[in-house]
Parts: C-alpha cells; structure tokens; sequence
C-alpha cells in the first residue's frame, strides 16, 4: 500500500511539473494560478497544495535543477569560471553563463523569482556569495555596498525586458563583461566561451544559498 502511495505522488509530481513547465513556457509566467496547474495537471486542488504551497515553489522545483547544476561548476568547473582565473575574469565568465541561464529558462525564473522572492528563493544567496568572493579578491573597495548593484543586471524582469527590445545575449554578455572589467581598473575583459559553471565557500564547505544537494568545494 505505501508503495503504491508513493508511485502515486511521483506519478502527480511528474504531471504537476510537467504541466507547469507547458504554462509557464505559453505566457507570462507571474500570470498562472494554482488553478490553472492543477487544471492542467488534471489532479485536484487539494493534492496540489499537500505538495506545493505556491506556483513559486513550482516554479522553483522546476528551475532547481539548472540551478544545482550551475552551482556544480562554479564550485568545481574550469577557469575562467571556476577557481584559477583572475576576478574580474570569472566575474565575466559568471555574467555569460547566467545569461545562457535566464535566456533558457527565463519564463522559470520569472515564475519563482521576481521582486522580493529574489532575494529568498532560489540560489540568490549563492551567486551574492561568489561575487562578493571576487570583489574581495580584486581588492574592491566596500564590497558588500557594491555586491547587490553587479547582481541587479540579472533580475529576470531586466533580462526579459532586454530581449523583448532585440538586445540579443551576445551582445548583454558583451556588455556585463564590460561592467566586471571594472575590476581590472576599467579594462573590459571579453565575453566568456567554454564550460560555465568555483567561488571560495562558506560554512561547511558550501556558498550561502547552494540549493539541496548542491555540491560541497570538497574534492
């Protein structure tokens, strides 16, 4: 009976995520209700909310995983964005692999991770940690004033707005790599090719944030 129990709620799982990935994708995000999901879904109202309080933490559920993934290579991936790369290099080479992020997945970003959710959803606190690790290493005067400033371009609202006016990625990579220059006295450094995704860490030997299951700077 308890196997069956839990095959069931894989089984509702599946359909929930399925279907909140399908209405996210189909229009704005900050739009669906957890009506529209469970209609979606074909499950009851009630069975939804036992698992999942909100669409923001549908949303997030859905976007964990990139994001775990992210964090796997800044943890441990190669220069420019893991460890053995001047700051203002990794700082370049996190900018372009969170572009690639919000321009793949920005409808669930958008979903788990506007205005003040920002800030308490998601790997907010992670990316915040890895910066402000770079701004020391540049030696960057009053780093914690400035730490929030250099995330402010990655809001998904900003992102989103971009790209709906015809800025292309490429040219928002160029543009933040510009901007973390800054670091090496102004001198841009140039977008970031090859694998994104490893900042110094915090307690326990993870970056504030790092999601469940994320990867420890162990190894």
């Amino acid at each position: 009976m308890e196997t069956r129990e839990r095959a069931d709620a894989a089984r509702n799982r599946a359909k929930v995520l399925s279907a909140a990935a399908g209405l996210f994708a189909a229009g704005d995000a900050r739009a669906v209700t957890m009506e529209d999901i469970a209609r979606a879904a074909g499950i009851g109202r009630g069975t939804l909310y036992r698992r999942y309080p909100d669409v923001t933490s549908i949303a997030a559920a859905l976007l964990d995983e990139h994001e775990r993934r992210l964090q796997e290579g800044l943890l441990h991936g190669a220069p420019p964005l893991g460890p053995g790369a001047p700051p203002p290099e990794r700082l370049t080479a996190f900018y372009a692999a969170m572009v690639d992020l919000l321009d793949t997945h920005g409808h669930l970003v958008l979903g788990a991770e506007t205005g003040e959710k920002r800030f308490t959803v998601g790997a907010y606190g992670f990316w915040r940690a890895h910066v402000l690790v770079l701004l020391r290493e540049a030696g960057t005067p009053d780093p914690e004033a400035l730490v929030d400033g250099l995330l402010a371009p990655l809001a998904p609202e900003v992102f989103l707005q971009q790209r709906a006016r015809g800025v292309t990625p490429d040219r928002i990579k160029a543009a933040l790599g510009r901007l973390a220059g800054t670091l090496a006295g102004g001198h841009s450094v140039g977008p970031a090719v090859g694998p994104a995704v490893g900042p110094a860490v915090g307690p326990a030997g993870t970056l504030p944030g790092a999601l469940p299951g994320a990867p420890t700077a162990a190894g």
